[in-house]
């Protein structure tokens, strides 16, 4: 996909000839993930016994067709909160970075998908809750709702390994005057992981052009989902209501419903009309009252924490981020 310029829906020759002489040619031309190439090979049908009017519809990769598999609109998340914690999101107007991947969107041939991966997710989310919860998620959860949203105005970055966004590693803790501190209560620890984990994915998931709607909702998958005090946070941070699904090889569902698509995607049917009939998902939390408030002003505290003990290279990204939240700010 980097070799794709995604707003033009073309490839760069500057970068298909850095890699290969006459790449453009072995490629082809690009085309929308809905566009019926043409028949089956008689090798398949010979082979495999496949039907010999089969059509052949565009592939797309497997974090789009996640996209298509988990049925997101414009404005919605989807959130595997899992050994790792991926974000997709459904945007119109990207502003691709260093941090994040930004993709045509596979079901909306107008528009954009982003994508975010954490390293530190349910590992670091476990590793405190064996440390203070004495490896039960029932204590954490009852950590977690013993303390108020935005934790009395105290942070944590928690990154038990390096960090894919940002690049960083270590603990580091600061009270509500953006002091560091060494230590939190069990409880205020527990918070501070959990706030801290999902403003930096909406951070982040802003810069790269993401807005939230009035329609948004976010659809939570993988462990943590089952945790409902965990997607209470989620649900305050963003201010938008969280559902949970089932979908446990959502790549694979998704290049099933692509399929279908290309097929009703010649009379102008929306994806969202092709799989109406699939089980939709369920409410999980709703943004507590005040919340959106706190986080507001929280959220900016978060990008202003100051004296943060990074690897000299990443200390200069962070600060370039917070320069330009102070050139933006009224």
């Amino acid at each position: 996909m980097n070799l794709l310029q995604i707003r033009e829906k073309v490839w760069n020759p500057l970068c298909l000839d850095a890699c290969a002489p006459q790449l453009g040619k072995k490629l082809g031309q690009p085309v929308p993930s809905s566009k019926i190439l043409g028949l089956i090979s008689p090798y398949y049908t010979e082979r495999f016994g496949f039907n010999p009017a089969c059509k052949i519809v565009a592939f797309t990769g497997d974090n789009p067709a996640s996209l298509a598999g988990m049925r997101l609109s414009e404005g919605d998340i989807a959130i595997s909160l899992g050994t790792s914690d991926t974000l997709f999101l459904w945007i119109k107007e990207p502003n691709p970075a260093l941090e994040g991947h930004i993709f045509c969107n596979p079901v909306d041939s107008q528009a954009f998908m982003a994508l975010l991966c954490y390293k530190n997710g349910s590992l670091m989310r476990e590793k405190i809750r064996d440390e203070l919860a004495l490896g039960s998620w029932e204590e954490f959860s009852k950590a977690l709702e013993s303390t108020a949203a935005g934790n009395g105005g105290k942070v944590g970055f928690y990154f038990d390994v390096r960090e894919i966004t940002p690049g960083a590693v270590g603990i580091h803790r600061f009270d509500a005057h953006n002091v560091e501190t060494p230590t939190f209560p069990k409880e205020v620890e527990i918070r501070a992981l959990i706030e801290g984990q999902f403003m930096a994915k909406r951070i982040h998931a802003e810069k790269l052009g993401y807005k939230i709607l009035p329609t948004t909702k976010i659809l939570a998958t993988g462990g943590a989902s089952h945790n409902k005090a965990i997607l209470q946070i989620l649900s305050d941070v963003f201010s938008v209501p969280v559902y949970t699904i089932d979908t446990a090889n959502s790549a694979c569902l998704g290049s099933a419903y692509r399929a279908i698509h290309g097929l009703a995607a010649e009379g102008g049917l929306p994806l969202t009309d092709v799989v109406k009939s699939a089980p939709g998902p369920r409410l999980a939390a709703t943004p507590t009252a005040g919340a959106s408030q706190t986080f507001r002003f929280k959220l900016f505290s978060f990008l202003k924490t100051k004296s943060v003990q990074l690897p000299l290279e990443n200390k200069k990204q962070l600060w370039d981020s917070r320069d330009r939240d102070d050139r933006e700010s009224p």
